[in-house]
Formats: C-alpha cells, structure tokens, sequence
C-alpha cells in the first residue's frame, strides 16, 4: 500500500501528459541552476559572519545585528521586485511580449529609486538606527555594528536593482545565467574578506567592503546581460526611460502589499532581536551561528519561493483555473520534498559547520545548535507552506489578505508570544524561536483557508473550473 503510494506520488511529479505549460524537464531546468544561484547567493551574506568569526564574539554580534537590518530592508525593495516578475510573467502568460519588456523597464526604475531613499536615510541617521532598533548594545558590539552598517548600505541600489534582473531572467527561465554571475560575485566576495579582514586587518569593515565590491560587480554584469535583444525581456537603454504609470501601478499593486509583509515580517524578527540582546552577548552569538546555518537550510524552500512566481504566474496569464490547480499541487510537492532531504542533510552537517567557530564558548555553541534543531527539524513540515505558498497566493494576484495573515500572525504570534514565553523559560533566544514555530502553524492554516476559499480566482481573472 505505502509502495503504490509513493509510486503514484512520484508520477505525479514527473507527469507531463497534463499540460504543457511547464514540462518536468522546464521545471528542472528552472529550478536546478536557481539553488546554486541561491546557494551561493546565501553564501555572500553568511561568508562575512563565518570570515569575521575569528575575530570574537562582538565582531560575530555585530555583523549578525546589522545584517538582520539590510535583509529587512532588503526584503522589502526584493518584493517590489517579485511585484513586477509577477506581472512580467502575466504578460508572457498572456503572450504579449512588449508589454513585459515596458514592464520590467518601470521595474528597474523603481527599485533603483527604492534602493537610493533607503541608503541615504541610512547614511544620514547611523548610529541613530541601531540604536532605536536594539537599544543599549555593549560598547564594543555598537562600534562594529555601525562601522559594518554604514559601508553595507551603500549596497543597496545595487541589491534592488540586481533583485530586479535576476527576478526578470527567471520568468524567462533563463536560470543558469544567473548561478554564473553569483558563483563570480561569491570568489570575489570570499577573496575579498581573506584579503581585508586578515591580510590588512580591517575586521568588520573589510566584510564590508568585500561585499560591496562583489555586489557592484554583479549588478553591473547582468544590466550588461539584460541588455542582450536576443531575448525574451530586455531593456534597450539607449531609447531613454519615460514613466508610465499604468505599468507603474499594476507592479505596484501586486509589490506593495508584499513589500509591506515582508518588511513587517524582517521588522518583527528585529524587534524579538532587542529581547534577544537583552539577554547578553552569548544569546546574540548563538542566534547569529543559529541564523547562518538555517540561511543555507532554507534554500532549497527559498528556490521555490522564486520558482512558483514563473510557473504560476504564467499558468494564471493563460487564464485556466484547472491548469492552475494542477501547477499548484506540482510545486508544493516538489517544495516539501526537496526542502525536506535538504534539511535532513543540513542536520548531518550542522556539528562539522559548527567548528568553524571554535573561537566561541561550548555553551554558546550548544545553544547554536538547540537552535537550529528548532528551525530546521520542524522546518521539515511547516517551512513550505509557511513561505512557498504565500508566493503563490501572490503570483495569483492574491495580495492583501496574504498580506493581513502575515502581519497579523507576526505582531500576535511571534513578537507578542515571545516575551511572554521568555518570562517562563528565563531564555530570550528561546522564547524567539520557540514563538516561531507557533507563527508557522498559523500562517499554514490562514493561507490553506484562503486558497480553499477560491477568492483568488476571482483576482486572479480565470476561467471558471469546467463541471465534473
């Protein structure tokens, strides 16, 4: 019974007698060079905090802090990103090609803009920000954490723009131009720290500006890349930029509401950071090595994040409702299976990785680990559907409720659950983890409901399923 089981399930998987929208050998195709893009990727984040790790736990506490800031906002310019992949993929959907190119011009003009407001509110308000975010640091910490923010967020035009282009060549499904351009920004990022952090000693600010120079270096080679008119999207620089705000807002539409849960979701996992630091430096340590290693243990989910955007947003362009469902049904299932061995193998992994940060105490290296045990072994049930699956509800035009679930589950789950379970168990980094899991389980249930509602077919203007 188990065997004819599992046999169906794996035919369904690989079944392209359905639909031809989107073969197995496509979505292979999609998503295989998307997981070392994204492998990788993680990797130019997380080489600051493992390079700078020598270097105590206050260099280690303040990249973490920092960096939990640029991924917030981060997150939020990326989403605006998403909005118009979204609508990038629609028209391909729908075949209409000139608007998906006008489409993904408006795009870049947008993050470009987004990305320049934040880097210079940051500049201008340094010490201010990591202050009103996490309170009275240790003096040492509050030193790193501003020389490491203020270089870092002159990244940020070139993250949203980046985020942009990459977000463009996967709705064209051209994946494997991506993975190339990261693996070139991650040996320059790697190089770059081995020289600055230890052969100048520049400590945190060599992480710093090792990852400014790769991230420069990679926006600039896929702009170069997206102006190639052999293909499906590209942008012809020369013809000049005009605003036309029935691109503008459509993007808009569908970039804000998931901008906004984003941001909100970074800005809560922030604010659970001021309990956490409140507990002392071993606490932050041990979130940051948590952290690290759960980045690399999502990436498997996070691919189908960027994934379903392409495929459901293409299968919702061509307006079938049933083709749509099926889609649907693919992808969660190749979500929760692939992020689940993955996960597993990250487990196998997680005492070797631990070494690498023999300059921190057995004890916070034992609470790294409790740590991760959460993220990761419960991960293998709840991840998929807490963050693939809204992706979905979005690439449907489903916006503002998938909105209003995120928040409120963030601000009355995780932030509000939070200080009243460190109360019980005297651990703040506990407590923020353990209302984590609690988060997920809401989030599951409210994005199940509303997909089982069928409100989306609605927004998302298909064809009404035919009669059994």
């Amino acid at each position: 019974m188990f065997i004819n089981s599992v046999s169906k399930k794996l035919r369904f998987l690989t079944d392209d007698s359905q639909y031809s929208l989107f073969t197995t050998r496509d979505i292979l195709r999609l998503v295989i060079p998307l997981f070392f893009e994204q492998l990788l990727f993680r990797l130019v984040g997380s080489a600051d905090t493992l390079m700078v790790a020598g270097l105590g736990e206050a260099s280690i506490s303040a990249v973490s802090l920092v960096d939990m800031f640029n991924n917030c906002t981060s997150s939020i310019i990326i989403a605006l990103a998403t909005g118009g992949a979204v609508v990038a993929a629609q028209y391909i959907g729908a075949k209409s090609l000139l608007r998906a190119r006008e489409s993904a011009k408006q795009l870049l003009a947008i993050l470009f803009v987004a990305g320049t407001a934040v880097l210079a509110a940051g500049e201008l308000f340094p010490e201010q920000i990591i202050r009103l975010l996490y309170g009275k640091l240790p003096e040492d910490v509050h030193a790193a954490a501003v020389k490491y923010f203020k270089i870092t967020l002159l990244t940020l035009p070139c993250v949203a723009v980046y985020g942009g282009c990459t977000a463009l060549f996967r709705v064209m499904n051209r994946t494997k131009i991506t993975m190339h351009i990261a693996i070139i920004s991650n040996i320059v990022n790697v190089a770059g720290n081995a020289l600055l952090i230890y052969l100048f000693k520049l400590g945190v600010a060599g992480a710093a500006y090792a990852t400014l120079v790769a991230r420069l270096l990679s926006t600039a080679i896929i702009l170069f890349m997206l102006a190639d008119k052999s293909k499906l999207i590209f942008i012809d620089f020369r013809s000049g930029f005009r605003i036309s705000w029935q691109f503008i807002k459509k993007i808009l539409f569908i970039g804000i509401p998931g901008g906004i849960e984003n941001g909100v979701f970074q800005f809560g996992r922030i604010l659970v950071l001021g309990l956490i630091a409140s507990y002392g430096t071993r606490e932050i340590a041990a979130n940051a090595v948590a952290n690290t290693v759960d980045i690399f243990g999502n990436v498997c989910g996070g691919v189908f994040t960027l994934a379903v955007v392409t495929v459901i947003g293409q299968a919702v362009g061509a307006g079938d409702e049933k083709q749509i469902r099926y889609y649907v049904k693919k992808m969660m299932s190749w979500a929760y299976i692939t992020h689940g061995l993955w996960s597993l193998l990250v487990l196998a992994c997680t005492p070797l990785i631990l070494l690498c940060f023999s300059k921190l105490d057995e004890g916070t290296r034992q609470l790294a680990w409790y740590l991760i045990l959460i993220h990761t072994g419960m991960g293998i049930l709840m991840w998929p559907g807490s963050f693939v699956f809204p992706c979905i509800l979005r690439s449907m035009n489903d916006v503002r409720v998938t909105m209003l679930i995120s928040v409120g589950s963030m601000f009355a789950i995780r932030v509000g659950s939070s200080y009243f379970i460190a109360g019980l168990i005297g651990s703040g980094v506990l407590a923020v983890w353990i209302a984590m899991i609690l988060d997920w389980m809401v989030r599951i249930t409210g994005f199940s409901l509303r997909y089982r509602s069928g409100a989306w077919t609605r927004l998302a203007h298909v064809k009404p399923r035919p009669q059994e």
